[in-house]
């Protein structure tokens, strides 16, 4: 459960999990800093809150998950990878850091001060980090593709489909791209430059999505990943839409309050209570200044 409360320069936010006996409170103050307490325990960082509270979010500027470049679905999907996986949450940044570390050293190499030697164990490092990225990738797109598909085609999106663009680096084809790296000072192969494949009829929805389209393929995403985390922990995740309504026709409605009545705890922010066609557990009207 989530519950609000508001006075004067300050909002709280409470959530309260009966499946997994937690409590978790998020402080806003308009002249203070944030603060999060966690079972009682003040929680140093956001990461920390974002490990403990498995929260799924739409919000209207996530539609560049679809529209954007290829980086920000790589983004996406690496936070995604971090709650199905959390044994595999560091991979991503631990492959950016090799990756870093390779370019700074092609770029010494370059100006000869240093040697094809030292940059060898980097080309080593981002090879091995590279192709356990790519599986822990490739098995996050492969868990999350079947729901993503059905969710789809029940908001009238049919026949999409999600992949991952990309193949394990490999020692020799870093080695035979080296002079191009060099010229750059950047390393030119590997899932830094990968990409998340969405389509919807066999065409490409970033190119030829219609906006509608792309909504519901990123809203499909995140119910389709609360999906699988809530057959792989027991437990449902709070799905958080801000905005999701206002291009929904009202059968994607009617089809998104029925799949939403079978899941977790959703928390859904519309313009007019009657937005959505389905009777909420609890209904908060926000004014400036207001919440009741």
């Amino acid at each position: 459960m989530v519950r609000f409360g508001a006075e004067a320069g300050r909002v709280a936010l409470r959530g309260v999990s009966a499946e997994t006996a937690f409590e978790t409170d998020v402080v806003l103050a308009s002249r203070d800093a944030r603060r999060a307490h966690f079972n009682g325990d003040r929680l140093a960082s956001a990461e920390r809150l974002r490990r403990e509270l498995r929260t799924l979010v739409f919000t209207p500027d996530r539609l560049a998950v679809v529209k954007g470049a290829p980086a920000t679905r790589r983004a996406y999907l690496d936070r995604s990878l971090g709650r199905l996986a959390p044994a595999r949450a560091a991979l991503p940044v631990e492959y950016a850091a090799a990756v870093g570390q390779r370019n700074a050293s092609l770029r010494r190499l370059r100006v000869g001060s240093s040697s094809r030697a030292a940059l060898q164990p980097w080309t080593e490092r981002v090879v091995s980090l590279g192709t356990a990225l790519v599986a822990a990738r490739s098995e996050a797109v492969a868990t999350i593709a079947e729901p993503f598909t059905e969710l789809a085609g029940l908001l009238g999106l049919e026949s999409a489909t999600l992949g991952y663009d990309g193949d394990p680096p490999s020692v020799a084809e870093l080695e035979a791209r080296l002079d191009r790296d060099l010229d750059r000072g950047l390393t030119g192969a590997g899932p830094h430059l990968h990409d998340v494949r969405l389509e919807a009829g066999g065409h490409e929805l970033r190119s030829f999505g219609s906006q509608g389209e792309q909504r519901i393929a990123v809203l499909a995403l995140v119910l389709a990943e609360a999906d699988v985390l809530r057959v792989r922990t027991g437990s449902s995740p709070l799905v958080l839409l801000d905005d999701v309504l206002s291009e929904l026709d009202d059968d994607r409605r009617r089809a998104l309050a029925e799949i939403l009545a079978g899941g977790g705890q959703t928390v859904i922010t519309a313009t007019t209570a009657t937005a959505l066609p389905a009777e909420p557990a609890q209904a908060l009207s926000v004014t400036p200044g207001s919440v009741r």
